[in-house]
């Protein structure tokens, strides 16, 4: 939502949440991009004036990055249409394509936020392993071939429990004095069998993600499973609070916001 329009949209008579999920692959991210470039938001807003009859500008739980996925992202907007929220996911599959889905809409208090009033959220980041690419799981999953000691990484992950700084997962180009501090609720390390794909998924939940956070975490965690780090080395690399002792950026197609709280 622009913030010269936000108190123009909240003089409307309703505040619509929608659950959105989407396929990021085809798209520059969530958040608005300038045309020709186009990301999620550009299409949903679109759209979406086409069911509620004015002008639509959302406000985001998260603003995934190009490539990144969602099954959970939560999004409102104010409207003066008259839809009943029953029919709004039926409307939209409609005019929607069909890398993007609103599986659940629902009118909120006017001051309800989908960014400001989150608790926590939920990213899954899904690896494909074994020499086999997989057709069906690559636009989803980051594809590694050798061998994982998933052991180590389960133990890595639980360094990163409680409340810290997480400035060594912080990458460049965020929002300017962002806290570093967050609190990570759980970490967990399972197997997950999609397609006859064997996917190893990593799930975070937290209070909230500093840019690339979950993805950089990913890439600390894969180089203790390729013995690159050791535990305790990963350890340190907390306490540093310095980006530039982690691997690259692990790949966006692994990525999935997967459930927001609120």
């Amino acid at each position: 939502m622009r913030s010269e329009h936000k108190q123009e949209m909240k003089l409307r008579r309703r505040n619509i949440a929608l659950t959105v999920a989407y396929d990021g692959t085809n798209y520059n991210g969530f958040q608005w991009q300038s045309p020709p470039r186009v990301a999620v938001q550009n299409i949903l807003e679109e759209r979406l004036e086409k069911i509620f009859g004015d002008k639509i500008e959302l406000a985001a739980a998260g603003r995934t990055d190009a490539g990144v996925h969602a099954f959970g992202q939560v999004v409102n907007f104010f409207t003066d249409g008259r839809i009943d929220v029953e029919r709004i996911p039926l409307a939209a599959s409609s005019i929607l394509p069909s890398d993007i889905v609103v599986r659940e809409a629902r009118e909120v208090d006017k001051y309800f936020s989908a960014l400001h009033s989150a608790k926590s959220k939920i990213y899954l980041y899904r690896i494909l392993r074994g020499s086999a690419s997989n057709p069906l799981v690559n636009r989803f999953a980051w594809h590694i071939f050798r061998p994982l000691d998933v052991e180590a990484m389960r133990k890595a992950l639980t360094l990163l429990i409680g409340t810290k700084d997480y400035s060594s997962f912080k990458a460049a180009g965020g929002a300017p004095n962002m806290n570093p501090v967050r609190t990570i609720y759980a970490a967990e390390i399972f197997n997950e069998n999609l397609f006859s794909g064997d996917i190893l998924t990593i799930k975070i939940h937290a209070s909230g993600f500093l840019y690339h956070m979950a993805r950089n975490i990913t890439a600390g965690i894969v180089a203790v499973g390729r013995q690159r780090l050791s535990v305790d080395e990963f350890q340190k690399i907390i306490d540093a609070r310095d980006r530039s002792l982690l691997p690259a950026t692990a790949p966006a197609q692994g990525l999935c916001l997967q459930e927001v709280f609120y």
